[in-house]
């Protein structure tokens, strides 16, 4: 049941001091799931990819997937599926707990003092520092689970990621496509 505690503690830190969105929050989501052992680094990239693919923003679903693994993991005796869908409540909940009171509560004196100096200061200083973490996210996904551990294996992977990137920023070709022929790609490369 220690479990439990621990997992509201992770996304407590997750919901107060993820700043930025998803991206931004994708280093400390790791190191609060992937360091205690909850679940591998290879998991944790595949979190990522299917919470691109699914609706709603990554801190959630990898909150509510990690929620449902964790307590079989750490413990044989909690491997139900009751117990997982317990803790996937439990952190889905935990991890929107802090976004709801700092909306609820910050929210009505930010918009009244929108004006103040202190207020713009604090905007301006976040900003940076979420564009860092965001590229920090971008750095922490390039990986061996992503990118392969051989030199032709990296090659090939950075040559679908040069190419889906040059293709998004030069045509107009929909997202979903650019997922979809870089998911064959990788079938008939790899």
């Amino acid at each position: 049941m220690m479990i439990y505690l621990r997992l509201i503690w992770s996304y407590l830190k997750i919901g107060f001091f993820g700043f930025g969105g998803g991206y931004a929050m994708l280093a400390l989501i790791e190191n609060e799931i992937v360091t205690p052992g909850w679940i591998s680094e290879q998991t944790f990239t595949d979190i990522v990819a299917i919470s691109q693919m699914t609706p709603g923003p990554i801190g959630i679903n990898s909150a509510t997937y990690i929620g449902y693994v964790a307590p079989g993991i750490s413990s044989p005796a909690l491997g139900s599926p009751i117990w997982g869908i317990l803790g996937s409540i439990i952190c889905t909940l935990v991890v929107i707990l802090p976004s709801f009171i700092l909306v609820r509560y910050a929210g009505h004196y930010i918009s009244r003092h929108r004006d103040s100096v202190a207020i713009r200061g604090i905007f301006a200083g976040l900003r940076p520092v979420v564009v860092g973490l965001i590229a920090s996210a971008a750095l922490l996904l390039m990986n061996t689970a992503n990118y392969g551990d051989t030199s032709p294996d990296i090659m090939k992977s950075i040559a679908i990621t040069i190419a889906v990137l040059g293709l998004s920023l030069f045509t107009k070709i929909h997202p979903i496509l650019l997922i979809i022929a870089a998911g064959v790609a990788g079938i008939i490369i790899f």
